[in-house]
């Protein structure tokens, strides 16, 4: 594997995954009601995308603006492999040793954030119970949750990636 992909995307995994961390600090910090926020994942997601243009840009120029699909993936991939990894160890620390309280006031707060948004819907109350009834029986923070979600982050991060490697690759040249 050429170094400078393996450089630059450790490097930029582990600004991710250290940002992560401190939007989740700030979150904690602040106001467990962000925890529920749409507009904070989006903005996340925003980041992150953007993030991800600048790993591969600064890295296709790096390459001299030879740069493969397939770097363009791979370069991508270990960046968000590594931030994902580090956001979810930070997770398992901060609501499964640190303060396990959090999760249930998280808990509380997204029942009541998603009954609200289902009675808006027009949703009936049948469905409406059920849905609080599952997400009573869910621990969204428990190691095992954390870890599957860690997987689903790892896939939808590979969606992304596929999407910016074909945007980023190097034109073929034909001479």
């Amino acid at each position: 594997m050429n170094e400078i992909i393996k450089r630059n995307g450790i490097n930029y995994g582990i600004i991710t995954g250290v940002v992560s961390l401190l939007i989740t600090t700030l979150i904690y910090v602040i106001d467990l009601k962000f925890f529920t926020s749409w507009w904070i994942g989006l903005l996340s997601i925003a980041f992150y995308i953007v993030l991800g243009c600048i790993l591969l840009s600064k890295t296709k120029k790096e390459l001299k603006g030879i740069f493969s699909f397939k770097e363009a993936f791979t370069t991508y991939f270990i960046s968000a492999v590594i931030g994902i990894l580090i956001s979810v160890v930070f997770n398992i620390i901060l609501f499964n040793y640190i303060d396990p309280d959090a999760k249930e006031t998280i808990k509380e707060l997204t029942m009541k954030y998603t009954v609200e948004m289902l009675q808006k819907f027009g949703t009936p109350a049948s469905e409406i119970n059920k849905a609080v009834a599952d997400l009573e029986a869910t621990d969204q923070f428990s190691i095992s949750k954390l870890l599957q979600g860690s997987i689903f982050s790892i896939l939808f991060s590979c969606i992304f990636g596929l999407i910016l490697a074909a945007i980023f690759k190097s034109k073929p040249s034909y001479q």
